[in-house]
């Protein structure tokens, strides 16, 4: 059979259609392992342990030292977690969640670099037990922490875990499944309502929070939608932790202040660790917002680390709809968190950027451990942590 000459060029439109559709899913397709660290950060982890090369040994001692990566490890899920009083009597029970994220991140890593697939079925066995369980998140206001913080840390455990040979399919739909039911519509309400609250009442953390929990569920779950959601809030969002109101105050010597750098510096810090896993996450899938607006983070994190080694730096005076806050607040001024090395890394290491008070802060805090390290409240959890292990790349 002949063809005609308008159905050959049906047949080329047709193939043409078909060629473009595909590269646009391949250019909208996610990397895999792709939240925290890409395949290649988990090659070069286990090159330098297998090698005993510093720090990174320092680093794979810190890990497995800590409880949370031991196999004795036994997860306690539980239906409904509170985080806050919710004025019915029910206890706070989130301990028993951020313990467990904890704990399935640092076994799926030990398991990552080990090979040792002992750790790696332990992971699994918590992130199962939770994705059989948990129904609902509820307490105060708080409980939109819990959502943002913990989502994106059980997220960034079961992304490295997805290729994991022995976690049934159905299985991994199951923990998928409860993400998007239990954490992401958490996220999404937050950031859209904030509760019902002025605009500039809740502090960039909870923005930061829910942000990273979404972007790590996008991931996770080959949601676009999703992860251009969290990628949007950041660039355009009204909220405090979009970037323009989390480094709010510019100043020529380049420096950037904080929103919360006011209210105290733990949760100054929070910020920085919140921001930095937020934008490590959209690296890792080709997206810089490291560098989004001439690094516009960078000089955040340069003025947190500067005052909390004890330096003088400038200050504006902060207002919203509930505070005036007239100086910089020293409560918690020195605090440590192992949130360092990842910024350190991308910005002085990666890019060649100058950051002399993150690498001074860097080398104070180096070797990072992770949860349970830095106390047993929530504040110690607030991030997955174990950098010098897995950032640093030289």
């Amino acid at each position: 059979m002949t063809l005609s000459s308008r159905n050959i060029r049906r047949l080329a439109v047709a193939a043409l259609m078909i060629a473009l559709g595909t590269a646009v899913a391949r250019a909208e397709s996610f990397v895999h392992p792709g939240a925290l660290h890409a395949q290649a950060d988990f090659d070069r982890m286990k090159a330098k342990v297998d090698q005993g090369a510093q720090p990174w040994l320092d680093g794979w001692n810190m890990l497995i030292n800590n409880p949370h990566a031991s196999l004795k490890w036994q997860p306690r899920p539980a239906n409904v977690v509170y985080r806050g009083k919710d004025g019915a009597g029910h206890p706070e029970n989130y301990g028993t969640l951020f313990n467990d994220a904890a704990a399935a991140y640092a076994l799926a890593l030990r398991w990552k670099i080990s090979s040792d697939d002992a750790y790696a079925d332990k992971a699994v066995a918590i992130l199962d037990a939770w994705s059989v369980t948990l129904t609902e998140i509820n307490g105060s206001s708080d409980k939109f922490l819990a959502s943002g913080i913990y989502g994106y840390q059980f997220a960034n455990a079961a992304e490295i875990l997805r290729a994991y040979k022995k976690w049934p399919e159905q299985d991994f739909r199951h923990f998928k499944t409860m993400m998007l039911n239990v954490f992401y519509p958490m996220n999404h309400d937050f950031l859209v309502r904030h509760n019902g609250a002025k605009i500039d009442h809740y502090w960039a953390n909870w923005d930061l929070a829910n942000m990273s929990s979404m972007i790590a569920i996008g991931i996770l779950t080959d949601r676009r939608d999703i992860y251009n959601e969290a990628v949007d809030y950041f660039k355009h969002g009204q909220g405090n932790g979009a970037i323009e109101h989390l480094v709010w105050q510019l100043y020529p010597d380049g420096l950037g202040q904080i929103q919360e750098s006011g209210r105290d510096q733990g949760h100054s810090t929070l910020d920085l660790a919140l921001a930095g896993a937020f934008c490590q996450m959209a690296w890792n899938q080709g997206d810089d917002l490291f560098g989004y607006q001439d690094n516009r983070l960078l000089r955040g994190i340069e003025y947190v680390a500067k005052y909390n080694l004890g330096n003088d730096v400038p200050y504006v005076i902060y207002r919203n709809s509930d505070v005036t806050q007239d100086v910089i607040s020293s409560n918690g001024r020195g605090d440590i968190r192992p949130i360092w090395e990842l910024l350190y890394n991308h910005y002085v290491i990666l890019k060649r950027l100058k950051a002399p008070y993150t690498q001074m802060f860097v080398e104070k805090v180096r070797p990072e451990g992770g949860g349970g390290n830095y106390g047993s409240n929530s504040g110690g959890f607030d991030q997955l942590g174990y950098g010098t292990l897995t950032y640093t790349l030289k």
